[in-house]
């Protein structure tokens, strides 16, 4: 799968995934399978921008600390119509909000560093 991303900080592992989207259907169903695959994930954390709309979701994390680094580095890329998710499974060691933060966005950015883009003429 060329959308993913996988890194490991003091032994949990975080697995980043991106996909196009175009709508809050679409986006809530790759997040739903992602899901669906990792029932045993501690965490499944999320960000999508759409055209018109934008969410994030800490899924239990610190707020801030999961869906935010997320939907940042998707903005901060001018992205639109994606969703990237993150699991996280927990190693036993606390990695505290910065900890948080640098490894749910290292592996979100690694995920879009490798998201083929689809470029479109617009009409």
């Amino acid at each position: 799968m060329d959308n993913f991303a996988e890194i490991t900080e003091k032994k949990s592992r975080f697995l980043g995934y991106s996909a196009n989207a175009e709508t809050e259907d679409e986006a809530r169903a790759f997040i739903a399978k992602i899901s669906a695959e990792h029932k045993k994930a501690r965490h499944v954390a999320y960000a999508y921008v759409l055209a018109s709309t934008a969410k994030m979701n800490d899924d239990g994390e610190p707020k801030g600390t999961a869906g935010l680094p997320i939907y940042t580095l998707i903005n901060r890329r001018g992205l639109k119509n994606v969703v990237v998710v993150v699991v996280r499974y927990f190693g036993g060691t606390l990695l505290g909000k910065g900890g948080l933060i640098r490894a749910y966005g290292k592996a979100a950015g690694m995920s879009l560093d490798n998201f083929s883009v689809v470029l479109r003429k617009q009409p």
